[in-house]
């Protein structure tokens, strides 16, 4: 193959939409990466030459394009807007296309498609929805092949010297997307890379020759924050579940694991079964799992091999207590004599020097977590290694017998929505086929948990969730659009306990999956399927069941959360004390003003609260109320405080 020229530089990004636009005539097709690795500037600049002229079609092929949150109205603005401000920086390039399509206000001549949304932001979006792609994570280099892309634009960083960058937050399919261009005989996209300099240096599989790209440009700073994923509270539920979890874990094993408060539990809960094996123990003990005593739940020994599409905040705390390193290295024959226990001394030289124990595709987290991978020591960086997504979430895009050895004793952990009782998953979509997220990787990883012969894949969700003060069961009889098929269940964890359903008959799956539902739902859920012909009339649910509430699981979690044995923000917190009050507080008032009788419930409490928390009153901008209606802000502020802290 010959070598490419070298790359033009260039340090703006209005020269940069200047010279693609004169290169590419006719429509725009431009494919950029999911999350952090989207070059926000460079779109924006190219988003506003196009926006007014229909002559320039431009059809943007992405996921997940992030958005800070616009801070709402009333309570909600006065807590989130200046989070917001502190948090994403005064000067985050919001993404102009997705200012137009919040309102429903993109130009004709522009397409927006995305195979993954940030959740729940876009239900009210038309376009949005109109061109969503439905796709598994691992089909979308192909499908981007089949829309004959002809611009890839990314963020990278690049190396002191300037030979090497580092495709770094995003490893995940723009080297496919080249490739199977390529494969078809398709032309080559034009490929422009946009410099940033707060983007961690991450070396190995994560670089490339600079003369990969055909534009590199540096605009001049002063340099936006990287998006800070926001860390949330992990509830009494969201522990239970996370503790469940962690029992499958086994020493030696591969861990794949989501985003979000869920997969944030499982974390502590992991942590704390190696640097406090006799509290993590007691936790169990009080949740009722028959796992307290297993003696295979010791400290991590070998500890584990991490192995998923994304690198989030839980692995960084995964990594610093020592849990996550175990590693492996690409020799199909060292590795199976590694795993015989037959290692070489050649064997143990090259873990050493070339292993790693964390794959994954994309990263996303806290600024906390940009500052950890910009400060790894180096024996630490080098553990590290970015992969594609085909690499990574599929045994089937590499090396299969290696990755067959590297994934022994896998648990991938998930979350879904909802579950049906015969084991079918929601993760993606509502009933009328709007998209909440999208498929992502979960059904690779599903799949992946039936095809290694060790592994399992667990599917975690909250056993029911409350909105506009009704509260809604989780596990439903049938739901009008799944996910996950019912011929993959595998393990459902609830915060009442784990469903091990694979294999098993209908009629095992009602019962066992009944067994972790909330106690006011599993009668319904049990009298459906007896008049479906699915249960035995005569069945009875066990007595233990009925303990299957939220009084009963906050009881056997309030010592926990008195000791410190389970914080609220388990992975450290972006909000400041005050705000972590504050959040406690307008989430109570939330669920306590969901209803009209709620609200003046609510109210009249208000009325007769005393302002005891001056520092939260300040930080609201209601220390000083003017108005009447600022004064009942205060007087509903004061209230939820108090309840709060109180509880």
């Amino acid at each position: 193959m010959s070598e490419r020229p070298a790359p033009i530089l260039l340090d703006s990004l209005d020269a940069a939409v200047d010279l693609l636009l004169s290169r590419i005539r006719g429509p725009l097709k431009v494919g950029a990466p999911l999350g952090l690795g989207k070059p926000h500037r460079l779109l924006n600049a190219l988003y506003a030459r196009v926006e007014n002229d229909p002559s320039r079609p431009l059809h943007l092929c992405t996921a997940l394009s992030l958005d800070p949150p616009d801070g709402g109205k009333g309570l909600e603005a006065r807590f989130v807007k200046p989070f917001v401000e502190r948090h994403f920086g005064a000067d985050f390039p919001r993404l102009a296309y997705v200012q137009a399509l919040r309102r429903n206000a993109l130009p004709a001549h522009v397409e927006i498609e995305e195979f993954y949304l940030q959740s729940g932001a876009m239900l009210g979006s038309l376009p949005v929805q109109r061109r969503y792609a439905s796709l598994n994570y691992t089909h979308v280099a192909r499908a981007l092949a089949d829309r004959g892309l002809n611009l890839i634009v990314q963020k990278v960083a690049r190396s002191p010297d300037g030979s090497r960058l580092s495709l770094s937050c995003n490893t995940d399919l723009t080297l496919d997307t080249v490739d199977a261009h390529e494969a078809r005989g398709l032309p080559r996209p034009m490929l422009i890379a946009e410099i940033d300099p707060e983007l961690p240096w991450l070396g190995g599989s994560a670089t490339v020759d600079a003369s990969f790209f055909d534009v590199i440009v540096h605009p001049p700073g002063p340099y936006p924050k990287l998006f800070g994923l926001p860390r949330q509270p992990v509830t009494d539920a969201d522990y239970a579940i996370g503790f469940h979890a962690s029992t499958l874990v086994r020493d030696g094993g591969t861990l794949q694991i989501g985003i979000g408060a869920l997969a944030d539990a499982l974390c502590h809960a992991l942590v704390l079964r190696h640097v406090d094996n006799k509290g993590y123990r007691a936790v169990l003990r009080a949740l009722g799992s028959a796992a307290a005593d297993d003696t295979s739940l010791a400290p991590f020994a070998q500890g584990l091999y991490g192995c998923s599409e994304m690198i989030n905040e839980g692995f960084r705390r995964l990594v610093e207590c020592g849990v996550i390193k175990r590693r492996v290295v690409d020799d199909a024959a060292a590795m199976r004599r590694i795993n015989a226990g037959g290692a070489s001394a050649h064997d143990l030289a090259m873990l050493e020097q070339q292993g790693e124990f964390l794959h994954g595709a994309f990263y996303l987290g806290s600024p906390e977590f940009y500052e950890w991978l910009r400060n790894l020591p180096p024996d630490v960086r080098r553990g590290i290694g970015m992969k594609r997504v085909g690499e990574v979430n599929e045994l089937y895009g590499g090396d299969e017998a290696l990755e067959r050895l590297q994934r022994r004793d896998a648990r991938f952990f998930n979350t879904c929505m909802m579950a049906t009782v015969l084991g079918a998953a929601v993760s993606d979509a509502l009933e009328d086929g709007r998209v909440v997220s999208g498929v992502g990787g979960q059904y690779n990883f599903v799949a992946m948990g039936h095809a290694l012969p060790d592994a399992r894949s667990v599917l975690m969700l909250r056993a029911c969730r409350e909105a506009s003060g009704r509260v809604t069961s989780n596990f439903v009889w049938n739901y009008g659009h799944t996910t996950i098929p019912r011929h993959l269940r595998d393990v459902y964890i609830s915060e009442y306990g784990i469903a091990d359903i694979r294999g098993r008959s209908d009629e095992d799956c009602v019962i066992a999956m009944a067994g972790i539902a909330d106690a006011r739902f599993q009668q319904g859920l049990l009298d459906t399927a007896k008049q479906a012909g699915k249960l035995r009339g005569d069945f009875m649910s066990p007595a233990k069941c009925a303990r299957n509430t939220p009084m009963h699981l906050q009881a056997a979690l309030q010592p926990f959360r008195h000791n410190g044995a389970l914080p609220d923000y388990p992975l450290g917190s972006d909000f400041t004390p005050v705000e972590q009050r504050l959040a406690k507080a307008l989430a109570w008032l939330k669920a306590n003003t969901a209803t009209r009788g709620g609200k003046l419930r609510t109210v009249w409490r208000a009325l007769s609260a005393k302002a005891l928390d001056r520092e939260a009153m300040d930080r609201m901008a209601l220390g000083s109320p003017r108005g009447l209606g600022e004064r009942l802000e205060a007087k509903l502020v004061s209230l939820a405080l108090h309840q709060t802290a109180a509880k």
